[in-house]
Protein backbone atom coordinates (compact mmCIF):
# COMPACT_ATOMS: atom_id res chain seq x y z
CA UNK A 1 0.00 0.00 0.00
CA UNK A 2 1.29 3.52 -0.84
CA UNK A 3 2.33 5.77 1.86
CA UNK A 4 0.78 8.81 1.78
CA UNK A 5 2.31 12.28 2.12
CA UNK A 6 2.05 14.98 4.86
CA UNK A 7 1.94 18.61 4.09
CA UNK A 8 4.47 20.45 6.44
CA UNK A 9 5.11 24.20 6.27
CA UNK A 10 7.82 25.42 3.51
CA UNK A 11 10.04 27.50 5.47
CA UNK A 12 11.36 28.82 1.88
CA UNK A 13 8.51 29.26 -0.03
CA UNK A 14 6.13 30.73 2.67
CA UNK A 15 3.58 27.83 2.21
CA UNK A 16 3.58 23.75 2.97
CA UNK A 17 6.02 21.14 0.72
CA UNK A 18 5.12 17.38 0.64
CA UNK A 19 7.19 15.53 2.98
CA UNK A 20 7.41 11.46 2.66
CA UNK A 21 7.72 9.23 6.20
CA UNK A 22 7.94 12.68 8.43
CA UNK A 23 11.39 13.83 6.37
CA UNK A 24 11.00 17.34 5.24
CA UNK A 25 11.22 17.72 1.28
CA UNK A 26 13.94 20.65 1.89
CA UNK A 27 16.72 21.09 4.65
CA UNK A 28 15.69 23.17 7.25
CA UNK A 29 18.99 24.20 7.95
CA UNK A 30 19.80 27.85 5.77
CA UNK A 31 22.16 30.49 5.14
CA UNK A 32 21.61 33.75 7.78
CA UNK A 33 21.83 35.79 4.69
CA UNK A 34 22.58 36.14 1.24
CA UNK A 35 25.49 37.55 0.85
CA UNK A 36 25.44 41.16 -1.33
CA UNK A 37 26.20 41.47 -4.75
CA UNK A 38 29.75 43.31 -5.01
CA UNK A 39 27.87 45.94 -6.87
CA UNK A 40 25.80 46.78 -4.28
CA UNK A 41 28.05 47.14 -1.35
CA UNK A 42 30.03 49.67 -3.21
CA UNK A 43 26.43 51.54 -3.98
CA UNK A 44 25.91 51.97 -0.21
CA UNK A 45 29.28 52.72 0.84
CA UNK A 46 29.13 55.83 -1.37
CA UNK A 47 25.85 56.94 -0.38
CA UNK A 48 27.06 56.60 3.12
CA UNK A 49 30.32 58.55 2.50
CA UNK A 50 28.22 61.28 0.59
CA UNK A 51 26.08 61.70 3.58
CA UNK A 52 28.69 61.86 6.24
CA UNK A 53 30.19 64.63 3.89
CA UNK A 54 26.93 66.15 3.34
CA UNK A 55 26.71 66.67 7.23
CA UNK A 56 30.04 68.27 7.70
CA UNK A 57 29.51 70.62 5.12
CA UNK A 58 26.34 71.83 6.74
CA UNK A 59 27.76 72.26 10.00
CA UNK A 60 30.06 73.74 8.21
CA UNK A 61 28.37 76.30 6.94
CA UNK A 62 26.09 76.66 10.16
CA UNK A 63 29.15 77.96 11.81
CA UNK A 64 30.40 80.04 9.12
CA UNK A 65 27.78 81.75 9.09
CA UNK A 66 26.91 81.87 12.86
CA UNK A 67 23.38 79.55 12.93
CA UNK A 68 25.03 77.20 15.47
CA UNK A 69 25.34 77.77 18.86
CA UNK A 70 28.48 76.84 20.36
CA UNK A 71 29.76 76.66 24.02
CA UNK A 72 32.59 78.25 24.84
CA UNK A 73 34.80 79.25 28.12
CA UNK A 74 34.16 82.23 29.84
CA UNK A 75 37.92 83.25 29.64
CA UNK A 76 37.98 82.97 25.98
CA UNK A 77 35.53 85.84 25.33
CA UNK A 78 37.50 89.36 25.07
CA UNK A 79 35.07 91.81 26.51
CA UNK A 80 36.65 94.85 24.75
CA UNK A 81 36.63 93.83 21.40
CA UNK A 82 34.36 96.58 20.71
CA UNK A 83 33.98 100.08 22.47
CA UNK A 84 30.18 99.09 23.97
CA UNK A 85 27.45 101.29 23.62
CA UNK A 86 25.78 100.95 26.39
CA UNK A 87 27.28 103.13 29.05
CA UNK A 88 26.04 101.74 32.57
CA UNK A 89 23.91 98.63 33.68
CA UNK A 90 21.06 99.36 35.83
CA UNK A 91 21.68 97.27 38.89
CA UNK A 92 17.83 96.08 39.30
CA UNK A 93 18.09 94.47 35.67
CA UNK A 94 21.67 93.42 36.14
CA UNK A 95 20.30 91.63 39.29
CA UNK A 96 17.00 90.54 37.52
CA UNK A 97 18.94 88.60 34.74
CA UNK A 98 21.33 87.08 37.29
CA UNK A 99 18.57 85.13 39.07
CA UNK A 100 17.38 84.45 35.78
CA UNK A 101 20.54 82.60 34.45
CA UNK A 102 20.82 80.86 38.10
CA UNK A 103 17.60 79.40 38.05
CA UNK A 104 16.88 78.39 34.27
CA UNK A 105 20.09 78.80 33.04
CA UNK A 106 21.51 80.52 30.06
CA UNK A 107 18.42 80.86 27.46
CA UNK A 108 19.40 83.50 24.88
CA UNK A 109 23.20 82.83 23.29
CA UNK A 110 25.64 85.47 22.93
CA UNK A 111 27.67 87.03 20.09
CA UNK A 112 31.10 86.29 19.07
CA UNK A 113 33.49 86.87 16.72
CA UNK A 114 36.12 84.13 15.86
CA UNK A 115 39.69 85.69 16.49
CA UNK A 116 41.67 82.97 15.79
CA UNK A 117 43.80 81.12 18.46
CA UNK A 118 40.58 79.90 20.28
CA UNK A 119 40.18 83.69 21.26
CA UNK A 120 36.56 85.00 20.79
CA UNK A 121 35.76 89.16 20.98
CA UNK A 122 32.10 90.05 22.29
CA UNK A 123 30.05 91.58 19.77
CA UNK A 124 26.79 91.43 21.91
CA UNK A 125 25.69 90.07 25.19
CA UNK A 126 27.71 92.33 27.63
CA UNK A 127 25.28 91.95 30.41
CA UNK A 128 24.36 88.28 30.10
CA UNK A 129 28.42 87.71 29.98
CA UNK A 130 29.07 89.49 33.02
CA UNK A 131 26.05 87.69 34.62
CA UNK A 132 27.86 84.84 34.28
CA UNK A 133 31.07 85.77 35.50
CA UNK A 134 29.36 86.92 38.74
CA UNK A 135 28.02 83.49 38.85
CA UNK A 136 30.80 81.48 38.19
CA UNK A 137 33.08 83.86 40.94
CA UNK A 138 30.34 83.37 43.17
CA UNK A 139 29.30 79.97 43.18
CA UNK A 140 32.58 77.86 41.45
CA UNK A 141 29.31 76.04 39.56
CA UNK A 142 30.98 74.62 36.39
CA UNK A 143 27.53 75.26 34.35
CA UNK A 144 28.45 79.05 34.64
CA UNK A 145 32.07 78.53 33.43
CA UNK A 146 31.20 78.35 29.91
CA UNK A 147 28.91 81.01 27.76
CA UNK A 148 26.82 79.54 24.71
CA UNK A 149 27.38 81.61 21.52
CA UNK A 150 26.85 82.26 18.21
CA UNK A 151 29.78 82.57 16.19
CA UNK A 152 30.14 85.78 13.80
CA UNK A 153 32.46 86.07 10.53
CA UNK A 154 32.12 89.82 10.57
CA UNK A 155 33.96 91.03 7.44
CA UNK A 156 35.33 94.30 9.09
CA UNK A 157 34.51 96.26 11.94
CA UNK A 158 31.83 97.93 10.84
CA UNK A 159 29.53 94.59 10.57
CA UNK A 160 30.56 94.33 13.93
CA UNK A 161 29.29 97.49 15.62
CA UNK A 162 26.51 96.93 13.30
CA UNK A 163 25.05 94.18 14.90
CA UNK A 164 26.08 95.08 18.65
CA UNK A 165 23.89 98.51 18.19
CA UNK A 166 20.67 96.55 16.61
CA UNK A 167 20.95 94.30 18.97
CA UNK A 168 20.55 96.48 22.01
CA UNK A 169 18.54 98.92 20.56
CA UNK A 170 15.97 95.90 19.92
CA UNK A 171 16.59 94.78 23.39
CA UNK A 172 16.84 97.21 25.73
CA UNK A 173 17.29 100.78 23.47
CA UNK A 174 19.79 102.55 23.33
CA UNK A 175 19.21 106.84 24.42
CA UNK A 176 20.53 109.59 22.45
CA UNK A 177 23.73 110.00 24.16
CA UNK A 178 24.56 106.60 24.32
CA UNK A 179 23.85 106.79 20.17
CA UNK A 180 25.84 109.82 19.47
CA UNK A 181 28.95 108.09 21.78
CA UNK A 182 28.91 105.25 20.07
CA UNK A 183 28.57 107.07 16.04
CA UNK A 184 31.65 109.45 17.56
CA UNK A 185 33.49 106.76 18.46
CA UNK A 186 33.47 104.42 15.89
CA UNK A 187 34.57 107.79 13.49
CA UNK A 188 37.60 108.22 16.08
CA UNK A 189 38.56 104.83 15.56
CA UNK A 190 38.50 104.27 11.63
CA UNK A 191 35.54 102.28 11.33
CA UNK A 192 33.66 105.19 9.40
CA UNK A 193 34.70 108.45 7.85
CA UNK A 194 32.72 111.09 9.15
CA UNK A 195 29.55 111.37 11.50
CA UNK A 196 27.10 111.12 8.42
CA UNK A 197 28.41 107.34 7.57
CA UNK A 198 28.30 106.40 10.90
CA UNK A 199 24.80 107.38 11.01
CA UNK A 200 23.67 106.16 8.41
CA UNK A 201 25.07 102.62 8.82
CA UNK A 202 24.85 102.29 12.59
CA UNK A 203 20.83 103.23 12.48
CA UNK A 204 19.85 102.59 9.25
CA UNK A 205 16.43 101.90 10.45
CA UNK A 206 15.87 105.21 11.91
CA UNK A 207 13.79 108.01 10.66
CA UNK A 208 16.23 111.16 8.89
CA UNK A 209 14.73 113.15 11.96
CA UNK A 210 16.04 110.86 14.68
CA UNK A 211 19.29 110.73 12.94
CA UNK A 212 19.35 114.56 12.81
CA UNK A 213 18.56 114.46 17.07
CA UNK A 214 21.47 111.75 17.27
CA UNK A 215 23.82 113.89 15.16
CA UNK A 216 22.56 117.05 17.91
CA UNK A 217 23.65 114.98 20.88
CA UNK A 218 27.13 114.36 19.47
CA UNK A 219 27.75 117.90 20.02
CA UNK A 220 27.08 117.12 23.82
CA UNK A 221 29.27 113.86 23.77
CA UNK A 222 32.06 115.90 22.48
CA UNK A 223 31.71 118.93 24.76
CA UNK A 224 30.85 117.02 28.16
CA UNK A 225 31.86 112.96 27.84
CA UNK A 226 33.73 112.26 30.99
CA UNK A 227 32.25 115.14 32.52
CA UNK A 228 28.84 113.80 33.03
CA UNK A 229 27.67 111.12 35.79
CA UNK A 230 24.80 110.00 34.42
CA UNK A 231 24.77 111.05 30.47
CA UNK A 232 22.65 108.27 29.56
CA UNK A 233 19.61 109.52 31.55
CA UNK A 234 19.92 112.96 29.78
CA UNK A 235 16.14 113.30 28.39
CA UNK A 236 15.66 114.32 24.58
CA UNK A 237 14.56 117.82 25.69
CA UNK A 238 17.31 119.07 27.69
CA UNK A 239 19.52 117.26 25.52
CA UNK A 240 18.60 119.10 22.50
CA UNK A 241 18.55 122.06 24.06
CA UNK A 242 21.66 122.08 25.37
CA UNK A 243 23.69 120.98 22.00
CA UNK A 244 21.94 124.07 20.99
CA UNK A 245 23.45 126.40 23.73
CA UNK A 246 26.78 124.55 23.35
CA UNK A 247 26.90 125.91 19.86
CA UNK A 248 26.17 129.24 20.02
CA UNK A 249 28.14 129.30 23.27
CA UNK A 250 31.66 126.84 23.58
CA UNK A 251 32.69 127.80 26.95
CA UNK A 252 29.20 126.70 28.26
CA UNK A 253 31.12 122.98 28.86
CA UNK A 254 33.50 124.80 31.12
CA UNK A 255 31.11 126.31 33.63
CA UNK A 256 28.81 123.44 33.30
CA UNK A 257 31.65 121.33 34.10
CA UNK A 258 32.77 123.84 37.01
CA UNK A 259 29.39 123.87 38.36
CA UNK A 260 29.21 119.67 38.62
CA UNK A 261 32.33 119.86 40.30
CA UNK A 262 30.76 122.13 42.80
CA UNK A 263 27.42 120.17 43.06
CA UNK A 264 28.79 116.39 43.10
CA UNK A 265 25.18 115.57 42.03
CA UNK A 266 24.91 111.88 43.22
CA UNK A 267 21.66 111.59 40.98
CA UNK A 268 20.29 112.17 37.77
CA UNK A 269 18.07 115.25 38.39
CA UNK A 270 20.23 116.96 40.49
CA UNK A 271 22.62 116.48 37.60
CA UNK A 272 19.98 117.82 35.22
CA UNK A 273 19.08 120.83 37.94
CA UNK A 274 22.67 121.58 37.63
CA UNK A 275 23.15 121.58 33.94
CA UNK A 276 19.27 123.28 33.65
CA UNK A 277 20.30 126.43 36.28
CA UNK A 278 23.96 127.12 34.33
CA UNK A 279 22.08 127.27 31.17
CA UNK A 280 19.52 129.88 32.67
CA UNK A 281 22.61 132.04 33.24
CA UNK A 282 22.66 134.54 36.06
CA UNK A 283 19.22 136.58 37.04
CA UNK A 284 19.41 139.78 38.50
CA UNK A 285 23.01 140.22 38.90
CA UNK A 286 23.55 137.07 40.87
CA UNK A 287 25.96 134.25 40.14
CA UNK A 288 24.43 130.32 39.46
CA UNK A 289 24.67 128.64 42.89
CA UNK A 290 24.73 125.24 42.99
CA UNK A 291 22.01 123.07 44.43
CA UNK A 292 22.74 122.11 48.21
CA UNK A 293 22.30 119.31 49.89
CA UNK A 294 21.12 118.92 53.27
CA UNK A 295 20.13 115.61 55.72
CA UNK A 296 17.00 116.40 57.00
CA UNK A 297 15.73 112.83 58.62
CA UNK A 298 17.48 109.59 58.46
CA UNK A 299 17.30 108.43 55.06
CA UNK A 300 15.97 111.67 53.35
CA UNK A 301 18.04 114.54 52.07
CA UNK A 302 16.53 118.01 50.97
CA UNK A 303 18.82 119.44 47.48
CA UNK A 304 17.41 123.45 47.27
CA UNK A 305 18.16 124.66 43.76
CA UNK A 306 19.31 128.56 43.02
CA UNK A 307 15.60 129.05 41.41
CA UNK A 308 14.38 127.54 44.62
CA UNK A 309 13.42 124.14 43.92
CA UNK A 310 13.14 121.64 46.27
CA UNK A 311 14.02 117.91 45.91
CA UNK A 312 13.99 114.63 48.36
CA UNK A 313 16.04 111.91 47.91
CA UNK A 314 17.05 108.52 49.70
CA UNK A 315 16.03 105.19 51.04
CA UNK A 316 13.25 106.56 53.12
CA UNK A 317 11.50 108.69 49.79
CA UNK A 318 8.91 106.16 48.76
CA UNK A 319 5.19 106.49 48.23
CA UNK A 320 4.23 106.35 52.11
CA UNK A 321 6.36 110.06 52.36
CA UNK A 322 4.74 111.56 49.39
CA UNK A 323 1.64 110.73 50.38
CA UNK A 324 2.10 111.68 53.61
CA UNK A 325 3.64 115.25 52.79
CA UNK A 326 0.57 115.36 50.05
CA UNK A 327 -1.69 115.31 53.01
CA UNK A 328 0.12 117.69 55.35
CA UNK A 329 0.23 120.44 52.89
CA UNK A 330 -3.39 120.20 52.11
CA UNK A 331 -4.06 120.30 55.83
CA UNK A 332 -1.66 123.32 55.93
CA UNK A 333 -3.87 125.17 52.96
CA UNK A 334 -7.11 124.45 54.70
CA UNK A 335 -5.20 125.94 57.71
CA UNK A 336 -3.67 129.05 56.30
CA UNK A 337 -7.32 129.33 54.37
Amino acid sequence: MAKRKRLSPDPMMGGVAATQEGKPAFPMSMPAHRPRPPIAGVAGDSASAAAAEELADALRRAREDGRMVMELPLEAVQLDYLMRDRITADPEEMRTLTESLRLRGQQTPVEVADLGGGRFGLISGWRRLNALKGLAAETGDARFGTVLALVRRPGEASEAYLAMVEENEIRVGLSYYERARIAGRTVGQGVYPDAGTALRELFRSASRAKRSKIRSFLTVVDALDGTLHFPEALGERLGLALAKALEADPSLAGRIAEALKAATPDNAESEQATISAVMQGPKQGRAVVAPTRERIAEGVDLATGSDGTLTLRGKRVDAELRAALITWLKQRDRTAR
